[in-house]
């Protein structure tokens, strides 16, 4: 499935649009369409970042292009997400076990008071009754 990738800035949320490389050994950046895949060395970049881009004083900028859409969900997109539904929705949840202790083989465990203890009438959850002064 193809996913929708988000921009590369920080703290951006927008979808990408551009995929900006660099050429070291010319001192140039490219900045072109988004890429069909994501590349671990290129940067993909929202509409805003790809507009306001700046490069090192000295370096050249090649813009492969000026329009940058954002990729519509294809068919496969669509197909892919509904087996992803089926295929999680099939599993069963696993059952959970407590934590360990490191270095022992004793679950972690909480020992709460005893019902009684300092007035205490009853318990729900993490709530407690108490006895009033005039009980």
């Amino acid at each position: 499935m193809r996913a929708v990738r988000q921009c590369s800035r920080s703290a951006c949320s927008r979808a990408a649009v551009a995929t900006l490389t660099y050429v070291y050994g010319d001192s140039t950046a490219v900045l072109g369409p988004l890429s069909t895949s994501a590349e671990p060395h290129a940067y993909d970049l929202c509409e805003v970042h790809a507009e306001r881009l700046t490069v090192p004083r000295g370096w050249d900028v090649v813009r492969l292009a000026t329009d940058f859409v954002p990729a519509s969900p294809s068919d496969d997109d669509l197909v892919a997400l509904a087996d992803a539904v089926r295929e999680a929705s099939r599993t069963k949840p696993q059952r959970s076990t407590p934590a360990m202790r490191p270095g022992s083989a004793a679950p972690v465990t909480h020992r709460l008071p005893e019902s009684g203890v300092d007035g205490e009438i009853g318990r729900r959850g993490h709530l407690r009754v108490l006895r009033g002064d005039g009980e």
